[in-house]
């Protein structure tokens, strides 16, 4: 599976942004999705995952009610949608496939348990 994140940019603070992660490959819709972020000097962090079938979705607290994930199988991508940004928001974001297509408590916010890597793409947001 390839992955091929955009939708980033500037934007001010309070404002939205809409990602998009598109896929290759046939077995997209067995895959659960992640979108992860990466600040400059700070480690990897978890936003957002989805199930295989957009069944369950995890959110990180420091977004949850103002970032949504989702996912059209048909179309082999998947979304984040991000209001209400702040400045912290701003990092590389990128999107993840797991084999695994079912969230696990544990597991679904552990980059490691990620077979495939989008490139990333940069957001940020100025206050």
């Amino acid at each position: 599976v390839q992955l091929q994140a955009s939708g980033g940019g500037l934007v001010r603070a309070g404002g939205s942004l809409r990602l998009s992660c598109a896929a290759s490959g046939r077995t997209f819709g067995n895959y659960a999705l992640g979108w992860f972020r990466q600040a400059p000097g700070k480690e990897r962090e978890p936003v957002a995952a989805i199930s295989w079938n957009g069944g369950r979705a995890l959110y990180a607290d420091s977004v949850k009610g103002r970032f949504t994930i989702s996912r059209d199988n048909a179309k082999n991508t998947v979304w984040l949608q991000m209001n209400s940004l702040k400045a912290e928001d701003t990092a590389v974001y990128y999107c993840a496939a797991d084999k695994y297509g079912v969230l696990g408590a544990s597991t679904a916010f552990n980059p490691d348990e990620y077979d495939y890597w989008g490139q990333g793409t940069q957001v940020t947001v100025s206050s």
